[in-house]
């Protein structure tokens, strides 16, 4: 058993091996004694609880009398609806579903962390690479849907005869976007988790505390900007060239 696998990865291992094994078979892996990692069963954790809190916010939901949990999710959706405008346009309102779970997903993700017995899945590459990987997927989707065929002009650059130059170096920005966002969101919490710790083992008060205030503050920030950079990739993707 790892000598730093938390308590929840552990149960994992110990009843569910047999699924995890199974999942490692289906992405061509071998079987292991102990499948599990914690970076997989946070996210799983995470995902549950996202589902858990909207399966207890539903039934409350009112028009007339909203509650101060339905109050404070109209604000949240109020300020992604905002952003979105700003970044996309009178359209925006096609994309919020994907802004709104990218802001709470890694959101909950980067500040999970900070209650004992758990750590931040995005303080692991490849956790916010497979983010990175989804909106890089998303924005193109949605860009050849909006565009078709057309949306291919995107990279050829404002004039034709630029395309041959224009096209290659297009093509290598939006991969650089992936790199950009799975570098910036995992190296803010992983530096953000490593300081917290490094300050919890030399004493449990006082600059602890300054520290994990800083953490939140990372965490969210990074949550939003990383839902910015998504919106600005569909508004760039989805807009009708003249």
């Amino acid at each position: 058993m790892p000598e730093n696998e938390l308590f929840i990865t552990k149960v994992f291992n110990d009843y569910l091996a047999g699924a995890g094994n199974a999942a490692l078979g289906l992405v061509g892996k071998a079987a292991q004694e102990r499948p599990w990692a914690d970076f997989v069963v946070m996210q799983l954790l995470v995902v549950a609880l996202l589902m858990l809190l909207f399966a207890l916010l539903r039934p409350k939901l009112s028009a007339t009398k909203p509650g101060k949990f339905q109050q404070t999710f109209e604000m949240i959706y109020e300020f992604v609806r905002e952003q979105a405008e700003d970044q996309v346009g009178h359209t925006a309102h096609r994309y919020i579903a994907f802004f709104g779970v990218i802001l709470l997903y890694v959101l909950t993700c980067n500040l999970i962390g900070l209650f004992p017995c758990f750590e931040s899945p995005t303080m692991n590459a490849s956790v916010t690479a497979g983010c990175a990987l989804a909106t890089f997927a998303y924005y193109n989707m949605k860009g050849l849907q909006a565009n078709g065929i057309r949306y291919l002009g995107h990279f050829a650059g404002p004039l034709w005869w630029l395309a041959p130059l224009m096209f290659p170096i297009e093509i290598i920005s939006h991969l650089a976007r992936i790199l950009s966002l799975t570098v910036r969101l995992y190296a803010n919490i992983f530096a953000g988790e490593q300081v917290t710790l490094v300050f919890l083992a030399l004493t449990k008060i006082g600059p602890p505390i300054i520290f994990m205030g800083l953490h939140i503050f990372v965490g969210v920030v990074q949550a939003y900007i990383f839902m910015l950079l998504a919106m600005v990739y569909v508004g760039g993707a989805v807009a009708h060239e003249h």
